[in-house]
């Protein structure tokens, strides 16, 4: 088993409903440091008087799920529902099928 290679989740896209504070910026950044994360993107979707609604897009070669959750959930925000993972050696693109028309 020398040199055989253990990929995991590679992409993450998260619908997550946060109070105002701490920032997007602030989120972006915490996630960044989690074990595996190799970038993250903050989207604001949705305001109210309490919170606010953001996609969170994160890729890595190794991403720990449970570490992104902890952290997200230290912060104060909750997981609505995980909307993509990809998974294995390589990042696998969307396509349209007949079936999305």
């Amino acid at each position: 088993m020398s040199g055989e290679h253990h990929y995991g989740i590679r992409r993450l896209i998260l619908d997550v409903m946060k109070p105002h504070r701490p920032s997007i910026v602030d989120v972006a950044l915490r996630l960044s440091h989690v074990k595996g994360v190799s970038g993250v993107n903050c989207i604001l979707s949705e305001v109210d008087q309490q919170t606010e609604n953001i996609k969170v897009i994160i890729e890595g070669p190794n991403i720990d799920y449970d570490e992104v959750s902890e952290t997200l959930e230290g912060m104060g925000a909750v997981i609505h529902s995980v909307d993509s993972v990809v998974a294995g050696r390589k990042l696998v693109e969307d396509v349209e099928t007949p079936q999305d028309r």
